[in-house]
């Protein structure tokens, strides 16, 4: 069984972490959306993957919107809300990334969770873990930038990253429905590959890098 984490960063209601699992049977996806405004594209987007993947993976949510500023000063204590972070990372066979792009780089709230999780010193979660990336955006680039800010925030945490395929999705109203489907055919298939693609990938880095090796 694969489990694989998703992280989609809207803030406040869509910085998410999914996990995704390899399994037999049927996918799963656990997502949550703020009713207090619309659904944000990533959201949509993390929605729409949950329902793609091969039937090898299990796609499910890793909540971080409840974490504190992180500081050094927890080092010592990890509050339970972090544990429970790490914990989850731990648990999971690999990590996706779903991220709009604030001022050409990555929501705070997004980096908050990585500094979490990477910490202390010598208690990295990303290390060895496979992580792949994708977002959604208005405009035409799609949250490339941000894509790359995270690329290199994931590159000094040790983490294997899918770099094939690539994907920057222009969102536009009515792209994808409030419960995941996805209405442009294209668009629905892109993003199939994309997830089988990612499967693929999780099994390559767990083939030569085993979990509890």
């Amino acid at each position: 069984m694969t489990e694989v984490t998703t992280a989609s960063a809207d803030l406040p209601t869509s910085v998410r972490f999914f996990q995704l699992r390899r399994k037999t049977g049927v996918n799963h996806a656990t997502c949550r959306s703020s009713r207090s405004r619309p659904v944000a594209g990533n959201r949509l987007l993390a929605n729409a993957l949950g329902r793609l993947p091969p039937p090898e993976l299990l796609l499910t949510e890793i909540p971080i919107k409840d974490l504190p500023l992180y500081s050094p000063d927890f080092d010592a204590d990890y509050p339970p809300v972090a544990r429970a972070l790490k914990q989850a990372i731990a648990d999971v066979d690999a990590v996706l990334f779903v991220t709009p792009e604030y001022n050409r780089s990555i929501p705070g709230g997004l980096k908050n969770a990585i500094d979490w999780a990477s910490r202390p010193w010598g208690k990295n979660s990303f290390a060895r873990k496979p992580t792949g990336v994708i977002g959604t955006s208005p405009g035409a680039i799609g949250t490339a930038v941000a894509q790359q800010s995270l690329r290199g925030v994931l590159c000094y945490c040790n983490s294997p990253l899918m770099n094939q395929v690539e994907a920057y999705i222009q969102f536009k109203p009515g792209l994808i429905t409030a419960d995941g489907e996805v209405t442009d055919d294209a668009t629905q298939e892109f993003l199939r590959n994309y997830m089988t693609e990612m499967h693929a990938f999780i099994v390559r880095v767990l083939t030569v890098l085993p979990r509890n090796a």
